[in-house]
């Protein structure tokens, strides 16, 4: 029975990489950061007591910002594959938290790949690492992008994901560590956090659809983006690391669309006219924004026999009824009095 660990898997990727990988026999472990209010909601329909028998889903309090913890996790855990999905992953937050996304997003990957290097030397076996790239490292690079594409990098949280590409690169060469890098494209899925543009727009739909609010505010509607399901991404995260050799792979659609788009597909899933609904907000444009990403995924349905199930239309539907089911419940507890938990999104 293969052993996992996953940084990062309280979010969206780590939560469906979880799920994907218990499924196929592994024994999982997280690494999650320590906070007064549980954050382990998309966890917690795969969760079961450690104390169980039957469990193979672990957590460990750590992060990356901590390279002794997890120094002691990876002794105590021993894996035999390492998902580093961990990251401050909102491109605008970056602008203004620049130094601490540097620190986690890149200083964080080489905490953790000199913990792995002196492990492998320690215990005499080698690890599997898969390292989570970003299509927002080629940035000004006109599409489609692929693996030798040039990288131009337009943000913070960029710039740190192509300094951890690069280290990834020189570990490999260097000491000969298995270190896989996904260039993952833009990936959505109902577990997407509210704030990032395409769940902000769907949480939007279901609540103005059941009266709950009127407008959604975005920024840069003609930004082009190559959406696809977070699910399906997370098999080619652990096809990678099931190759005899490591590389360096895209993952995408390859089909762009753009916010404006987006909006108005999720709009029409609940029969209403965006332009009613959406309002322009100049504070959610970027300082240098990044007009079109579209991957060219090619290497990676050749080498990894990785294929897309889910298409743009499809992902926009699953989204909006996850959504409206959610303004349902929401609007319940409103309408019962139970005013306490809800809030607008309209910010």
């Amino acid at each position: 029975m293969a052993t996992a660990l996953i940084t990062g898997i309280t979010g969206q990727d780590g939560s469906y990489l979880a799920e994907l990988l218990l499924a196929k026999g592994y024994t999982v472990h997280g690494i999650i950061r320590r906070a007064s209010t549980f954050n382990t909601d998309r966890l917690d329909h795969i969760y079961a007591d450690p104390h169980d028998s039957e469990a193979r889903l672990f957590l460990h309090y750590g992060d990356l910002s901590d390279g002794t913890g997890l120094r002691r996790i990876i002794q105590k855990v021993a894996p035999d594959e390492v998902y580093n999905l961990g990251a401050q992953s909102h491109v605008r937050v970056s602008f203004d938290q620049p130094e601490y996304t540097a620190d986690v997003d890149f200083t964080g990957t080489l905490r953790l790949f000199e913990c792995l290097r002196d492990y492998e030397q320690s215990a005499g076996r080698r690890v599997k690492i898969y390292q989570a790239g970003s299509s927002e490292m080629y940035g000004a690079t006109p599409p489609p992008q692929n693996e030798a594409t040039p990288f131009y990098p337009r943000s913070p949280y960029a710039v740190a994901k192509v300094a951890s590409h690069w280290i990834g690169v020189n570990y490999r060469e260097a000491y000969g560590m298995f270190i896989s890098n996904g260039i993952l494209f833009n990936h959505e899925s109902p577990r997407r956090g509210e704030t990032f543009v395409t769940r902000k727009i769907t949480r939007a739909v279901g609540r103005i659809k059941l009266g709950l609010q009127d407008k959604v505010y975005l920024g840069n509607l003609e930004a082009k983006r190559d959406w696809g399901f977070a699910g399906d991404y997370v098999a080619a995260m652990w096809a990678m690391l099931q190759q005899d050799s490591p590389g360096d792979y895209v993952v995408a659609t390859g089909k762009m669309h753009s916010v404006r788009e987006f909006a108005e597909a999720a709009f029409a899933e609940a029969g209403l006219d965006w332009k009613t609904h959406v309002a322009f907000d100049e504070r959610y444009l970027r300082p240098t924004e990044v007009d079109a990403l579209q991957g060219d995924a090619s290497k990676a349905r050749r080498v990894l026999g990785w294929v897309p199930k889910v298409d743009f239309a499809g992902l926009v539907a699953m989204m909006v009824a996850y959504d409206m089911e959610l303004a349902r419940q929401e609007r319940t507890l409103r309408d019962a009095g139970h005013q306490s938990g809800l809030r607008g999104l309209q910010s």
